[in-house]
């Protein structure tokens, strides 16, 4: 497999995310290994934190979130999937598949040996997170959804979702930071928008934000349309604690929170919010807001050993 990694130098000035960089390999699946870059933050015997983050974006996105969450003692993991942030990016875009994804992102917790996992996940983070959380649903204490789903296919999508996933195919230079600063209700700085388009310095940089808005199943014959109606069936026998926290103005994923809590049963007595004034990229316009609900939500419902 033909990857390309993006050059240290494109990061240099982002003065808001000064985390140390870490890598496990990963298999390209065809014999070769890729480097998967992660943050790693806080004490590594506090209640570990997994966030993760969708497209067109990277771990940069939750960088809000990362101090205070940090100061209350908790260990927080940010992965960059494979093709963004400062992960490695396969070239051809037949390289990037939703199994694949899954399999490349289902190391970070394998690999750091991670446990009694608090995940959040947006976007993407959602289609991939939920699956590790069907899949391994030992490894998970508790889960906070954001503006996401796990589709199957067997409905139809949103127009806004359908509306997007022709324009990423037809527009001839893919706007990763426009994407960004359309789907946020607050305006963005300059260095802000620079800092989503510094892992892509080129167009050969972005086959897998290219890809991925394809990858999302959209009618029942999916390659991974079956394996996500399974998922359902083993969410739908999660008991641990599952909060929705879906922002007011994300056409993309209205509703899906209500579908969520309506299948899911470790939804059930939850502090359900909406969170105003956040669009799709809610952790932009609402971290503050986020953090709250999420710190809230953690001691509301502390890990327990049986």
């Amino acid at each position: 497999m033909q990857i390309k990694t993006t050059p240290d130098s494109c990061f240099n000035n982002i003065s808001d995310y000064q985390y140390q960089a870490n890598y496990i390999r990963v298999s390209d699946t065809e014999g070769g290994f890729m480097n998967l870059h992660y943050i790693d933050e806080g004490p590594k015997d506090g209640e570990i934190i997994l966030l993760l983050h969708g497209e067109p974006s990277w771990g940069y996105l939750y960088r809000k979130m990362l101090p205070p969450l940090v100061n209350k003692g908790y260990r927080i993991v940010v992965p960059d999937l494979i093709g963004f942030g400062k992960s490695d990016k396969p070239i051809k875009r037949s390289d990037y598949t939703y199994q694949r994804h899954l399999d490349w992102i289902r190391q970070i917790p394998l690999q750091l040996s991670l446990k009694d996992i608090t995940l959040v996940c947006q976007d993407w983070g959602g289609l991939l997170g939920l699956r590790l959380v069907a899949e391994h649903p030992d490894l998970f204490a508790r889960v906070m959804a954001a503006n996401t789903m796990l589709p199957t296919g067997d409905q139809t999508p949103s127009d806004a979702f359908l509306k997007w996933q022709k324009f990423s195919q037809e527009v001839e230079v893919f706007p990763v930071s426009g994407v960004i600063k359309g789907a946020t209700v607050t305006k963005l700085p300059t260095s802000v928008l620079a800092a989503y388009d510094a892992p892509f310095p080129h167009e050969s940089y972005k086959a897998g934000v290219r890809q991925f808005p394809l990858l999302v199943p959209t009618h029942p014959s999916d390659p991974q349309s079956a394996n996500n109606r399974l998922a359902w069936k083993n969410l739908q026998k999660f008991n641990k604690p599952f909060l929705t926290a879906f922002s007011d103005t994300d056409p993309v994923t209205a509703g899906g929170d209500k579908i969520i809590q309506k299948l899911i049963p470790g939804c059930n007595g939850q502090k359900h919010t909406t969170i105003k004034n956040g669009g799709h990229f809610l952790q932009e316009d609402q971290g503050g807001s986020l953090v709250k609900v999420l710190l809230d939500f953690m001691s509301s419902n502390p890990i327990t050993h049986t």
